[in-house]
């Protein structure tokens, strides 16, 4: 999809301010209230803005550990696969899957409230997922950069 000045500016603002009032975002990008509030429409309709959210510390709200998991699964069919993902994607202490190229399949990020919390998960949860070779764990110390803004480029 190609963006012009105002729809970039509008991502740009949303992205960091997501509660900003429709009057707020319009002056701010040089646009009546209407024309401002039709583009974030047309952005949403076209799935480019795919959610709202709040940023959560996962800290304040008892989650203490934070792993990346390096999942290598079985060479099998696509049954397993499928399964593997619709596993992946009903455990709520998963919040990130990404496929990968390299030495693993997946890497998953994965928070838990104790470290005996995360071995419940690894040990009794993820191991058993269909499919499942191998699991490798590395834990996060402490977060340096997340839920940074997209950079929105363009001319």
């Amino acid at each position: 999809m190609q963006l012009d000045r105002a729809e970039r500016e509008i991502l740009r603002i949303l992205q960091k301010e997501g509660r900003i009032s429709i009057v707020e975002l319009a002056s701010r990008i040089g646009l009546s209230e209407s024309p401002a509030f039709r583009r974030i429409k047309a952005l949403e309709q076209a799935g480019v803005i795919n959610a709202y959210s709040a940023q959560v510390d996962q800290r304040k709200v008892g989650l203490q550990v934070t792993a990346f998991v390096q999942i290598t699964l079985e060479k099998g069919d696509g049954a397993k696969l499928n399964t593997f993902l619709a596993q992946v994607e009903a455990e709520e202490y998963i919040v990130e899957c990404h496929g990968m190229s390299g030495s693993c399949d997946y890497l998953l990020k994965v928070v838990a409230t104790s470290m005996d919390h995360f071995s419940e998960l690894c040990m009794q949860r993820i191991l058993n997922f269909a499919g499942v070779k191998n699991i490798e764990s590395q834990f996060s110390l402490w977060p340096v950069k997340q839920g940074a803004p997209l950079p929105i480029s363009g001319s």
